[in-house]
């Protein structure tokens, strides 16, 4: 019986499975709600991680408005957003007569500002403030301003509380006062990156790998919502310039929309924004000529606020998002490359970090070199780390380390090449692997016909749709017999935590694929698992320090044998 069930499931084909979700769908709920709910939390890691440093300080706010600045006695200013002091320092030592309140959501980014050397009380007042909840007029005196800066800042708030904003605004600002107003526009190409990195939250906004958002102004939204708002529209523009980058034969558009809005008042019973709008500077006419000259012009020149920082970000210029971590594993000590933790969140590959249950297997491999001494070995979704592999290098007679994520084959063979020896890398293998893929799996057998006597998964039973193709594949790839004098027969050894997939589950597909678990640890007592193969492996890594988490487990299973 045991012959026919297995000679069936065998038959039976692998098909591909999607293990990721589809290309395009977008921030799943919870994370749209986390995102809102953590919007303070992400901007004080960004501050906490960038300092000052992020930005470039904005001196072109005297070349595009420089005559909003001057006037008798001084003009009071409102820098919402104020980040690390960008803009209020520079225009601070170019205007000394300005007075400056400067806010934002991040108590680490005011901090910032009050730590600068040109910091003092009696020229600006920094306070943390959320402007879609915090009563600004607590903090400022009503129809007190003159000019309210809003550089890069509505962005960053969700277009359903805009509105918030510039209401809250709207009380501080005297009657004569104007916003005046940079921001990202539709089009741009980090817009473009976004979309193609599946980071849309909403219509034109978008969740950055740190955690903060983004929103692409559109000239006719911007307009709207001004005015919609009780602000009169003075001056718009979308603004785009190539930025090259020479060495790598790269030229990228920016865009961004600027504007400058003052407060709509009430004159005689009239409101003052219908008097204007019948005026010939808001007659439609000229206002359709206006922006058919601002759509339809060419690359202009000006300065294009962007950091260093930035385009590394946005353009993919260096790898900023990953960072470099030590581990070690007995005599084994590895530099590897991962994504940054700061980034795994909005991360649809599971494959470019280090999980715990690969750090407990190279652990166990490490201590005990026997498990895979001279035998050929295979582990299946090792991402991008590879740490068990590496390892295993060391002893085996050759290893195969398999993904079936790009980007994670990509950083795992940077990590092999940088922590292997010449003698090591040619018994180590890196290949494409999705589970069920036939042309990847003969591609596999072709590199090693005789089947491999080790195979190793770890966190590799998360999604129950991919637990049958794992099993399919690992039946296609094991060794069908042991290496010629050894006495263990050929294993596949799977660690993990239990996640979605329970463990009824994954025994019955392995049972389907002519699998059979033959051990496990911890011990379940079972009179089933009696060949306490594992026993002594944990000896020597007993410690709290060696063992990553107590929800681990790890699985030993043996092919059927066939009668």
């Amino acid at each position: 019986m045991a012959s026919n069930c297995t000679e069936s499931a065998q038959q039976q084909p692998a098909s591909k499975i999607q293990i990721y979700p589809p290309a395009n769908s977008g921030v799943s709920p919870f994370w749209r709600d986390k995102y809102e709910k953590d919007a303070k939390k992400y901007w004080d890691i960004f501050y906490k991680r960038h300092q000052d440093k992020f930005f470039k300080d904005r001196h072109y706010l005297d070349k595009e408005w420089g005559s909003y600045f001057t006037g008798p006695g001084g003009k009071v200013l409102l820098e919402v957003g104020c980040g690390a002091g960008n803009t209020i320092f520079p225009l601070r030592a170019t205007y000394p007569d300005v007075f400056v309140h400067a806010c934002d959501f991040s108590h680490r980014a005011i901090s910032l500002v009050k730590s600068h050397r040109e910091y003092t009380e009696n020229c600006i007042n920094a306070f943390a403030c959320d402007l879609t909840s915090d009563d600004l007029s607590k903090q400022i005196a009503p129809s007190s301003v003159d000019i309210v800066t809003m550089i890069f800042v509505l962005s960053a708030v969700s277009p359903e509380k805009m509105s918030l904003v510039l209401q809250n605004i709207r009380k501080i600002l005297k009657p004569n006062g104007v916003v005046l107003f940079r921001d990202y526009a539709t089009g741009d190409l980090a817009q473009e990156r976004f979309a193609c990195k599946d980071q849309k939250i909403s219509e034109n906004f978008y969740v950055r790998g740190d955690g903060t958002r983004a929103f692409y102004f559109s000239e006719e939204y911007m307009r709207f919502l001004f005015e919609e708002n009780g602000f009169v529209t003075e001056e718009i523009e979308l603004c785009c310039k190539q930025v090259e980058n020479r060495s790598r034969e790269l030229v990228m558009n920016r865009r961004w929309i600027q504007g400058v809005f003052c407060v709509t008042e009430t004159e005689n019973g009239l409101d003052l924004k219908t008097d204007l709008n019948k005026s010939t500077l808001h007659d439609k006419s000229i206002v359709n000529e206006v922006k058919e000259t601002v759509v339809g012009m060419p690359i202009i020149a000006g300065e294009v606020d962007m950091s260093e920082g930035v385009a590394a970000q946005m353009f993919g210029i260096s790898s900023s998002d990953d960072e470099v971590i030590d581990v070690s594993f007995g005599d084994f000590s590895f530099k590897i490359k991962v994504l940054s933790k700061e980034y795994q969140h909005t991360c649809k590959s599971t494959g470019l970090m280090l999980w715990e249950s690969a750090r407990l297997m190279a652990y166990i491999l490490a201590e005990n070199p026997s498990i895979i001494a001279g035998r050929r070995v295979l582990e299946l979704g090792c991402g991008c780390s590879g740490v068990c592999s590496m390892v295993a290098a060391h002893s085996a007679y050759s290893v195969v380390a398999t993904d079936g994520d790009s980007s994670a084959l990509d950083l795992l063979t940077q990590n092999v090449t940088a922590n292997l020896t010449s003698t090591h890398l040619r018994r180590l293998m890196v290949r494409p692997l999705q589970w069920g893929d036939q042309e990847h799996i003969d591609a596999i057998k072709k590199e090693n016909d005789r089947g491999f006597e080790v195979i190793i998964g770890t966190d590799v039973t998360y999604i129950s749709e991919a637990i049958s193709p794992l099993f399919a594949t690992a039946a296609k790839l094991i060794s069908a017999e042991p290496t010629s004098g050894e006495q263990l027969e050929p294993a596949l050894i799977l660690c993990h935590v239990l996640r979605r997939v329970d463990e009824p589950s994954i025994l019955s597909a392995a049972s389907k694929f002519g699998f059979r678990l033959v051990d496990r640890w911890p011990a379940s007592g079972s009179p089933s698992h009696t060949q306490n193969i594992m026993t002594s492996w944990f000896s020597n890594i007993n410690s709290r320090d060696q063992i990553p988490s107590t929800a681990l487990s790890v699985l030993y299973f043996q092919r059927v044998k066939l009668i």
